[in-house]
């Protein structure tokens, strides 16, 4: 089995190829020479493609496409028309335009894009009645202080990666959409900057969520912290029940990123459709760019 990794421009990417180099000889192109340098050292039989054209000649079985966002709708183009299975790290877009690109594009039911945390060992299980739920919540704590020193600029950008109300809200809005579906839209958002001043977009954020249904719910995205986790909770009315998800002592299961790749893989292998539709990849992706609209 042959894999490309299209891009390294996050770090998702680098975690992916730890659980990939198991199961699949991998190629690999990225624009960035110390990214490239980093990666290879670590991967050094990892085959290096000059362009992303050289490595989709390279007649893979399937691509994990991570590149800038504003690259994202060309190169998943190019994936698309390979028609194998591709795997588009998070978020898929982050601004209306990038969003627009995307909705132009023939995307077939082997295109994947999730937060890692969907796939989670203690939140994969997790099933609600949605109509015993009143609302919801997600707490997202993730640190965004390389952001501050100019790490990754495009990231805190609004209009490129979204900052932190896109790049981290994404995991809340996945965990919620996930359990209650894709009949969502946005009734609000705000943002601030509590502590890193030298950041483009803002440290901490929150938007509230209604569903068709009526269920409300809430996204707080905390991006000052000293510790990496995720809490989601549902609100009934017999009580409140909590879902703690944590790295534990293997990040690569406890977040959820050995379940995403087995997920792509279920693609590559065994020819199935992504286990998240791209209807409900779509709503997560709306719900995130209004926020970053609005704020």
């Amino acid at each position: 089995m042959r894999v490309v990794l299209a891009g390294l421009a996050t770090s998702h990417p680098y975690t992916d190829a730890r659980t990939l180099t198991r199961h699949a000889e991998l190629v690999v192109w990225e624009q960035d020479p110390e990214r490239l340098r980093r990666f290879t050292e670590e991967h050094p039989a990892a085959k290096v493609a000059g362009s992303l054209g050289e490595a989709l000649a390279a007649r893979p079985d399937g691509v994990v496409l991570t590149v800038p966002n504003p690259q994202v709708p060309g190169a998943l183009a190019r994936v698309l028309e390979t028609g194998v299975p591709c795997f588009v790290n998070k978020p898929a877009a982050a601004s209306r335009d990038q969003l627009d690109a995307l909705d132009r594009l023939a995307i077939h039911e082997r295109v994947l894009s999730s937060s890692v945390l969907r796939f989670a060992p203690a939140f994969a299980g997790v099933r609600v009645d949605p109509g015993e739920v009143l609302a919801v919540r997600a707490t997202v704590r993730h640190d965004v202080g390389l952001w501050a020193g100019g790490y990754n600029a495009w990231q805190d950008t609004p209009g490129e990666g979204g900052g932190t109300m896109v790049t981290m809200g994404v995991h809340g809005v996945e965990l919620l959409v996930a359990l209650l579906g894709p009949d969502v839209r946005l009734v609000g958002a705000a943002g601030a900057k509590r502590h890193y001043q030298g950041l483009r977009s803002e440290d901490t954020g929150v938007m509230a969520l209604r569903w068709g249904s009526g269920v409300t719910g809430t996204v707080e995205i905390l991006g000052v912290t000293e510790g990496e986790s995720y809490v989601v909770t549902v609100h009934r009315r017999d009580g409140s029940r909590t879902i703690a998800i944590e790295s534990g002592d293997d990040p690569l299961t406890g977040l959820g990123y050995e379940g995403t790749i087995d997920a792509f893989l279920s693609m590559v292998r065994d020819g199935a459709p992504s286990p998240v539709p791209w209807a409900e990849t779509r709503a997560i992706l709306d719900v995130l760019v209004t926020a970053r609209e609005v704020t």
